[in-house]
This record gives structure tokens, sequence and C-alpha cells, in this order.
């Protein structure tokens, strides 16, 4: 085969994704992260970017704060603008799937194209050290005598911790269409409230909370995991005899209406970097558990927890 005719094959190869990453240029990765800087998704996507540079998979990483409805805006501006782009990625998570159920956006996540899972990041129940409350157990029975009563304070309608809310009412025999939600832009917002004492119980990623809790201007009482996080001396509700155990996961799609040749290049990428020494600081300072799913079997796993999330938030008078 001649010179030319050789390098023009495996470009045609490249370009198709058909190559071993460790023979392909690094690429120029576009990354939409629907959220507003310095959330869990914004921390998520940033993480990722240095991940995918430091394996060398990845030239350049840029992003595009893009904000709004659980993830929506940012959902229907991927969907719309990024089509057939090979090197485009969106963070996305079990928040979306709420919000997508609750608001009903014009775009449907099914048009990207689902690449992986990379983590679970659990919720923990916070008191504010002023609260007359000292348990779980204490707020469950105040929740039993008159669920409009306890203010539980969180990120979006339809979040993780707004939907465990209403699975813990519905488990201890309140009514969960009843329950007393309010709900956060962000992070900030949510702990000034608990902080302030605006609200009877709050609740988000222990990462949120941690510094807080650290310094006893919060109480923790709950986790929402199935076994207690590590280093992290808080019950969960199992323990406390409350069978509610949901996490916060989040992962990345890619554009609508590649090939899946270059889906599997994608995903190749992505799980290089969830393999850097720069993934696993992250995954430590964050307190994110580890969640690896790829594939057809992400694909599933999105499905069956959107079906999930479906039936407890139409019991829960959320849709």
């Amino acid at each position: 085969m001649r010179r030319d005719t050789f390098l023009k094959s495996l470009a045609a190869l490249a370009a198709a994704g058909a190559l071993p990453l460790s023979a392909r240029a690094a690429a120029n990765v576009k990354m939409m992260i629907p959220a507003n800087p310095g959330g869990g998704w914004d921390t998520t996507g940033r993480a990722l970017g240095k991940a995918l540079s430091d394996a060398k998979v990845a030239d350049t990483v840029t992003y595009d704060n893009k904000g709004g409805a659980a993830g929506a805006l940012g959902l229907a501006q991927f969907v719309n603008g990024s089509k057939g782009d090979a090197n485009a990625l969106m963070v996305m998570g079990s928040v979306m799937l709420g919000g997508i159920i609750t608001g009903k956006p014009p775009v449907k996540l099914e048009q990207a194209t689902p690449i992986a899972r990379l983590t679970t990041e659990y919720n923990v129940f916070v008191l504010p050290t002023n609260s007359p409350f000292k348990t779980m157990k204490d707020v469950v029975e105040q929740l039993k005598k008159d669920p409009g009563s306890v203010k539980w304070g969180g990120g979006s309608r339809g979040s993780t911790e707004h939907i465990a809310a209403a699975m813990i009412a519905q488990k201890v025999g309140a009514d969960p269409s009843k329950i007393n939600y309010v709900a956060f832009r962000g992070g900030g917002e949510a702990t000034a409230a608990i902080l302030g004492g605006n609200v009877t119980i709050g609740g988000s990623g222990y990462s949120e909370f941690a510094e807080y809790i650290a310094a006893g201007k919060m109480k923790a009482i709950a986790v929402t995991s199935a076994q207690r996080l590590p280093g992290i001396n808080v019950p969960t509700l199992k323990e406390q005899g409350i069978d509610v155990e949901i996490g916060n996961w989040r992962g990345v799609y890619g554009a609508p209406g590649i090939t899946a040749e270059q889906r599997k290049a994608l995903t190749d990428m992505v799980l290089a970097a969830m393999k850097s020494a720069s993934w696993a600081e992250s995954l430590k300072k964050n307190d994110w558990t580890p969640a690896v799913l790829s594939g057809d079997a992400f694909a599933k796993f999105v499905d069956d927890d959107f079906a999930s999330l479906r039936a407890i938030m139409t019991k829960s008078g959320m849709v």
C-alpha cells in the first residue's frame, strides 16, 4: 500500500472511531454542563474534563454552563446544537430525570446518546443546630402528626432529596402528597436556609454540608445509602427502621446522531479517564461513590430508573 493511501485509510479509521485510543489523536471535547457553576454537575463535569486531559485522551476540554429547569434548558441546547458531534459530552443524572418528569421539556433525553454512569452521591439529612428536633425519629413523629408542619429544604423539585422525603413519608405512613418541600436554586441558598433555621430539615450530597457538619453548625441525622458511608459516622435511614435507599447518580451522554463507532470511542475515552489518578483524587475529595456503568447496560439503567422515579413522583403528587 502506498504511504499516502495508508495515511488516508488511517485518517478514515480515526474519524470513524475505529482506532484504539493510543493510535488516535486526542479529542477536543465540548462539555455541556446543564447547571450553574459551583454545583454537583459543574464539579463533576470539570473533574471529568481534567481526568480526560490527564489521561491524554482529550487535547482540550471546553465547558458550557447552561442552568435552569433541573437541567432541561441545557439538555435542549445540547440536543439542538450538537447533532452528530462525536466530541460533545453532557453531564446529567437522576435530577435531570426528575426534572423531565415534572417539567415535560420540548426535547427528550432519548434523543441524546447514553455513554456512561460515573458516580453515585448519597444524600445526608441535616438539622440546624438550634432545632428542637435531635434525631430522624423526632422528625418522623412530627411528620406523622402533621406532614405540612415539617419543612424540607433541598434542590429542585424532583431532586433526589425531594424524592427521598416523599419516600420517607410513604414508608412511615404519612401522606407523601402533603409533604412541605421548599426547592432552592442552588446549594448555597439551601445551606443558608438551613443555617438560618428557615427549614425544619435539609438534604443534599454529603460534600455540600461536610464543612458545616464538621464545624457543628449542622447536625447530620441520616444518610440515604444502604450502609454507612466510609469515614462518616451517620446512621442510614434503614438502620433507623425506614426502608429507603436512594442515590444521586451522575453520568454523561453523547450528542444525538453519532455512529456506533463514535459512541464506542467516546465511551472508551470516558472509561480511560476514570482510571486516572486525577479522577481517583476527585472521588476522594468529593465523597463520591464510584458507580461505573456503560453502553447498553447504562441505557437500560436509565430507562428503569426513569420508570421507578415516575411511579414514586406520581404517588407523591409531584406529577
